[in-house]
């Protein structure tokens, strides 16, 4: 029997159980010390605001910044499968996977071009 996808469940349930047993050996072996200072939100050193709390405006970079991390994300997550069987997929694939990524470095361009990535 050729089961190929059994590596990769035995490695998915040992990521699966170290990441439970990291959260359940914080919970037993660490401190309970709880304190106001470590309910409040913590904004680089600054005392938070509460602007945001009371329905106020969040400038529009964080929301930026994320969409662009979530869209680099996903293009990693194709990148891969793709780098793995490349010997076996054929050069229809490498056309494709160029388009992507040419698609891909386009929006970078656009982004970068109106200053998206310029965090002032």
């Amino acid at each position: 029997m050729n089961a190929p996808y059994v590596p990769l469940l035995i490695f998915m349930g040992l990521g699966f159980a170290f990441a439970a047993g990291s959260v359940l050996t914080s919970l037993v072996v660490g401190p309970r010390r709880y304190n106001a200072a470590k309910a409040m939100a913590y904004e680089c050193g600054i005392q938070p605001s509460p602007q945001a709390d009371e329905g106020g405006r969040v400038p529009i970079k964080y929301y930026l910044t994320a969409m662009l991390f979530i869209i680099f994300d996903v293009e990693s997550l194709f990148l891969y499968p793709f780098a793995v069987s490349f010997n076996r997929l054929g050069l229809f694939a490498l056309v494709e996977m160029v388009l992507f990524m040419l698609t891909v470095f386009i929006a970078y361009a656009y982004v970068w071009r109106r200053g998206g990535l310029n965090w002032e």
